[in-house]
């Protein structure tokens, strides 16, 4: 079987969508000014218009994926100001009103975060398959759905109620299985719950993380692809060279439970910090999926052929 390429997630938007991006916005985007944006898009446009925009946005990047040759595509993320709050907003329990100052990723990133003030619980309707619904009805190629993991909306949200990013993460897993359930009941086959803060707290992912992913996939059938996302690290705008990264070990911290649990498929980040390669050894149930393309990069050096997948990170 030929190897198959997927888009991990995000894709640059169509200068016609309202809010811009990580791949638009010069010195990147925290996610203060993504809300605002996001907000201000919203008051301008009707529903129906952001809709139509949004519709017509997830079919074009599909289609440009598809061009490159991604064997497994996605929407781009076109509805998301970005991965993680779209989600939360969402949920019960997040006030994105009354934001909250935080400095992230030891000390690499710094912004006003979304609080957590109550909690965390779905707010009794779907809106993923829909989502899914829009972007498979533009292709007959099978679309990935991402939907952002416990421990990295811990991390990029302000907790001013549980006081506990355990009990914090289970009640956010429980939340995100409805959600993904109703895309497996959609017809959705690969989804994909993103935990690039592995990377940055493994023992995290060790204690509680992985047991609260899998519990995120509970009750999903088997014929649904269940997929993982985790990173080193990734830059806050496109050619940033000095940004800080995660320990590679982490990986090899995590590989081993990693391929214990119900996870079908991995990917891990092989372009902005090579691995030994010895790690795959450790996957022995687990499809990987390795990171090959630079996608911080404005312009690929032309040596670098390798089309792997398209990089969120």
């Amino acid at each position: 079987m030929p190897l198959q390429t997927t888009c991990i997630g995000a894709y640059p938007k169509p200068d016609y969508v309202q809010f811009g991006d990580w791949f638009t916005i010069d010195g990147g985007m925290t996610s203060s000014a993504a809300t605002d944006a996001y907000n201000a898009a919203q008051e301008k446009l009707s529903g129906d218009e952001i809709e139509a925009l949004f519709q017509r946005a997830a079919a074009e990047v599909i289609a440009d994926q598809i061009a490159c040759g991604i064997d497994i595509p996605t929407d781009g993320e076109v509805r998301r100001e970005n991965y993680i709050h779209y989600h939360c907003r969402h949920l019960d329990g997040f006030d994105f009103d009354g934001l909250t100052h935080r400095v992230l990723r030891n000390g690499a990133y710094e912004t006003d975060l979304p609080t957590v003030r109550g909690k965390i619980a779905p707010k009794g309707n779907h809106f993923l398959p829909h989502d899914f619904m829009v972007a498979q009805a533009g292709s007959d190629r099978a679309i990935k759905v991402t939907v952002p993991g416990p421990i990295t909306i811990c991390d990029t949200t302000a907790d001013e109620f549980y006081g506990d990013p355990q009990a914090q993460g289970r009640d956010l897993a429980d939340a995100l299985n409805f959600e993904i359930r109703a895309l497996a009941e959609a017809g959705c086959r690969y989804i994909q719950v993103d935990e690039p803060l592995f990377a940055r707290k493994p023992q995290a992912g060790l204690d509680y993380g992985i047991e609260n992913l899998e519990r995120c996939f509970h009750g999903v059938p088997d014929h649904v692809v269940k997929v993982m996302h985790m990173c080193c690290g990734y830059p806050s705008h496109l050619d940033q060279t000095d940004y800080q990264k995660a320990d590679p070990e982490s990986y090899q911290m995590l590989a081993s439970a990693l391929d214990r649990s119900i996870i079908d498929q991995v990917s891990i980040e092989d372009a902005h910090r090579h691995n030994d390669l010895g790690l795959l050894e450790k996957f022995q149930n687990t499809t990987v999926i390795l990171a090959v393309s630079r996608l911080h990069r404005a312009r690929l050096k032309r040596r670098n052929k390798s089309a792997g997948d398209c990089r969120r990170h």
